[in-house]
C-alpha cells in the first residue's frame, strides 16, 4: 500500500471533491490536503465547514489553468499525489457552452499533468496522478451489458467528449513519460451537498416546494447510482492500493429508470413531509428530450472488487432514504444554493486572509 505525504485535491469543494477531502482527512490523518477549487458555480466551501479548521488542510482559490499558480503549489506544497476532480460536469450546460468544457476538462487536465510531469521527474519515491473520470465516456448502451474498463470509448455529448479526452491525456502522459496514474470512471453519485441541477436532489426541492417535476421524454433512461460517500471510499481505495496506469470502474449496482426513481422519490417525500404519499404525482412534467441522451449507462464494477476488495458498503434503498432525509434537514443549505447567496462564503472567511 502507497502512503502519500501531501495530496493536492483538484474540485474539492464540489459535491464528489467535499466527501473526497473529508475521508481523506479521516482516512489519512498523516497526510497533508491542499483543496485547489475555482469556485464556479458548484464550487461550495460552506459543503467543508466542519473540516476548514484541520491543521491538516488548506484551501486554495484558483483554476486549474494557471499554470503559474499550478506550478508555484507543486514548489510549496511538494505534492506526491494528485487526486484530479476538478471539472465542468452537468450535461445540459455542455449542450449550451462546450467550449467551457473543452477548457477546463482537457486543456486544465493538460496544466496538472505538466506540473506532475516537471516535479516529479527523476524523483524518489510514490507518487501518483489519479485522474476521476465518468462513465459517460462509454457511450450509451442498449438494454443488455455492462461497461468494463475494455469496452471502447464512444462519447456522445461535449461534456463526455472533454472527459474521455482528459482520459487519453492522462494515459498519454503515463506511457510518454512515465507519469505514475490511476483512472477511475464512475456510475451517477447521489448523496448530501450535490448541486440542485442534478436529478436527485431537484427532484426533491421541487416537491418539497410543489413545483413541477420535469422528467425528459418518456423518463425511460436508465442510469447506475454510486452512493457518494461510497465512491469518496473507492477513491480512497484506488489511490493507496491502484496499480500504476490502471483503470477501474466504480458502480453503485442500482440500475434505475429515471421515471421509476422519481417515483420513489415522490414516496419518500410525501410520507417525510406527512403528505398522502402519492399526492405529489400530478407535479411529474414530461419535457422535451434532451439533445443525445443516452438510454442506458451500467457498471461492472468486479474488478475493483476482486483486485481491491470495495464494494458498496449500503443499499441504494438506504442510500436514496438517508438523501432525502438529509435535503430536507438541511433546506437552508438547499436554499443557500439555490439563491446563489453561498457564493458569499468565500468573501466571508477568506478575504482577509493573507
Amino acid at each position: 500500500m502507497r502512503e502519500f505525504n501531501s495530496i493536492l485535491v483538484t474540485g474539492g469543494a464540489g459535491f464528489i471533491g467535499s466527501h473526497v477531502i473529508r475521508t481523506l482527512l479521516k482516512e489519512r490523518p498523516q497526510a497533508n490536503l491542499v483543496n485547489l477549487d475555482a469556485l464556479t458555480y458548484a464550487g461550495n466551501l460552506t459543503n467543508l465547514r466542519d473540516v476548514e479548521a484541520n491543521p491538516n488542510y488548506t484551501f486554495v482559490k484558483g483554476d486549474i489553468q494557471d499554470k503559474a499558480l499550478v506550478t508555484q503549489l507543486f514548489e510549496t506544497h511538494q505534492f506526491d499525489a494528485v487526486v484530479h476532480l476538478a471539472a465542468e460536469s452537468h450535461v445540459d450546460r455542455s449542450i449550451e457552452n462546450p467550449m467551457a468544457f473543452l477548457e477546463t476538462n482537457i486543456l486544465g487536465t493538460a496544466t496538472l499533468l505538466n506540473a506532475a510531469k516537471n516535479a516529479w521527474m527523476g524523483s524518489e519515491g510514490d507518487r501518483c496522478f489519479y485522474h476521476i473520470s465518468t462513465d459517460e465516456v462509454y457511450g450509451s448502451l442498449g438494454a443488455e451489458g455492462l461497461f468494463t474498463e475494455e469496452t471502447a470509448y464512444d462519447p456522445r455529448s461535449p461534456y463526455s467528449s472533454s472527459k474521455a479526452s482528459s482520459d487519453h491525456l492522462v494515459r498519454a502522459w503515463h506511457h510518454t513519460y512515465g507519469l505514475p496514474i490511476v483512472i477511475s470512471n464512475c456510475s451517477n453519485n447521489y448523496g448530501a451537498y450535490q448541486f440542485p441541477e442534478k436529478l436527485i436532489p431537484l427532484m426533491i426541492r421541487n416537491i418539497r416546494d410543489e413545483r413541477p417535476l420535469p422528467v425528459y421524454g418518456e423518463g425511460i433512461n436508465v442510469r447506475d447510482w454510486l452512493w457518494v460517500e461510497d465512491h469518496a471510499s473507492a477513491i480512497d481505495v484506488i489511490l493507496h492500493r491502484g496499480e500504476n496506469g490502471k483503470t477501474y470502474n466504480i458502480g453503485g449496482l442500482n440500475e434505475w429508470k429515471n421515471i421509476d426513481l422519481v417515483h420513489e422519490l415522490i414516496r419518500l417525500v410525501d410520507a417525510a413531509l406527512g403528505r398522502e404519499v402519492g399526492s405529489s404525482l400530478k407535479l411529474i412534467t414530461f419535457v422535451k428530450d434532451r439533445a443525445g441522451h443516452d438510454l442506458r449507462y451500467a457498471i461492472d464494477a468486479s474488478r475493483i472488487e476482486n483486485e481491491l476488495g470495495w464494494t458498496p458498503s449500503i443499499t441504494f434503498e438506504q442510500g436514496l432514504a438517508a438523501t432525502v432525509d438529509w435535503y430536507l434537514k438541511n433546506s437552508e443549505w438547499l436554499d443557500s444554493v439555490t439563491s446563489g447567496q453561498y457564493q458569499q462564503y468565500y468573501e466571508t472567511m477568506y478575504s482577509n486572509r493573507g
